[in-house]
């Protein structure tokens, strides 16, 4: 369970960076409001996640796999460049988090 919490939680972080970019600045209320509300539930999910996970494997699912997301959206919906030191950048974060899910006990 802890784990979908996880994922519900980098869900939520990305939404909130979309809307952040959808706010333009913080000159659009709405998204501006989402921004805060989806970063809310970001992090009290995140909260919730670390009594059950570390916190050095659960933050770093949490950002690592949250920052390759927000690249693939930035690519696929905002037409960002994809260039392959993008690509490589994000396979090693991807790589990290994978090791360190490896080194560390599960609860």
């Amino acid at each position: 369970m802890s784990w979908l919490l996880l994922v519900a939680s980098i869900v939520l972080e990305v939404l909130g960076t979309v809307s952040m970019k959808l706010s333009e600045g913080f000159s659009r209320p709405l998204y501006s409001a989402l921004v805060a509300l989806f970063y809310a539930l970001s992090i009290a999910g995140l909260a919730l996640v670390i009594k059950r996970i570390d916190v050095s494997v659960a933050y770093a699912v949490w950002s690592g796999l949250g920052t390759a997301f927000i690249a693939m959206v930035g690519v696929s919906v905002f037409g960002e460049a994809l260039t392959m030191v993008k690509v490589v950048a994000l396979v090693l974060i991807v790589v990290g988090v994978v090791m360190l899910n490896m080194v560390s006990p599960m609860h």
